[in-house]
């Protein structure tokens, strides 16, 4: 049995390859090694995947691709904490950009964007990736993400910049005030996820003149900051990954197209793909 996973900072989705039958998913919250240590993540593992668990001993191999598994450091800490319930199997940690590569681009060339909770981006080049300057994190970079636009309307509401029925609008949803905000960012952990849970809002108001500003605003930020620092990016593919280029697809689509961006696949959730790729490679090194 092959077991994968694709962990952002907000989620991380499992599925179990069994031969013969249809795989079976889990979910848990997201592993990110650069916000939880070792047996922070082992103890999500326990409490929230125990049907999981429970094929233990029959996962010959796992391969975890995650937001925050960027050096040989933060892979340790992850495969530590799973080797804890899964001592027999095999264990691969890496980025969640290379998963994001192998899901849309499987073996071409092509430029790999993630654009969730947090956002990144990298050029794969058929076998690696190249993540350049980027992946800043939500406090210096992750424009275009679910962060970046929860971090603008909260902003934007605090300093009374909304227009007034957009402000009513985001009061009685949301029923902030300043303490309530500095609390969850700054005081509580993952204020990333806290502020990301907010860009579900612009969904709601995207077709009002304040939404559709703050809409373009942010994806073209993305396009602008990350797509256009590769100087051949209009030879190459650019795929999205995550539920802000999801959700917001067509817009990103057209975007894309009015700054020569040659868009490929957008999927909300890599995993099944994921998934193919890795069951596919293995079975052609056998």
């Amino acid at each position: 049995m092959i077991l994968v996973a694709d962990s952002g900072s907000s989620k991380t989705d499992w599925l179990l390859h069994i031969p013969q039958q249809e795989p079976v998913s889990f979910k848990t919250s997201g592993l990110n090694p650069y916000f939880l240590n070792e047996k922070e993540i082992a103890k999500i593992i326990h409490d929230q995947a125990p049907a999981m668990l429970a094929y233990a001993e029959a996962v010959e191999e796992i391969y975890f691709f995650g937001a925050g598994c960027s050096s040989p450091d933060r892979h340790e800490i992850v495969s530590n904490a799973i080797s804890l319930y899964f001592p027999k199997a095999y264990i691969c940690v890496d980025s969640d950009l290379l998963g994001c590569a192998y899901a849309t681009c499987g073996q071409e060339k092509g430029i790999c964007c993630v654009m969730g909770t947090g956002s990144n981006i990298s050029f794969f080049d058929g076998d690696e990736i190249f993540e350049g300057q980027h992946g800043l994190g939500y406090v210096l970079g992750d424009e275009g993400s679910g962060t970046w636009f929860g971090k603008t309307l909260i902003t934007d509401f605090l300093y009374g910049r909304m227009p007034v029925d957009i402000n009513d609008r985001f009061e009685n949803t949301y029923h902030l005030n300043k303490d309530i905000v500095i609390k969850n960012v700054y005081q509580k952990p993952n204020g990333n996820t806290y502020l990301a849970s907010f860009s579900k809002f612009v969904s709601e108001i995207k077709s009002t003149p304040y939404g559709q500003e703050l809409l373009e605003r942010g994806l073209l930020e993305f396009i602008q900051t990350n797509i256009k620092s590769y100087p051949e990016y209009h030879k190459y593919k650019c795929h999205f990954v995550g539920s802000i280029a999801y959700f917001f697809g067509e817009e990103l689509t057209a975007l894309c197209h009015q700054h020569g961006v040659k868009t490929g696949k957008v999927i909300k959730q890599p995993i099944h793909d994921l998934m193919a790729f890795i069951v596919k490679r293995n079975e052609d090194l056998s």
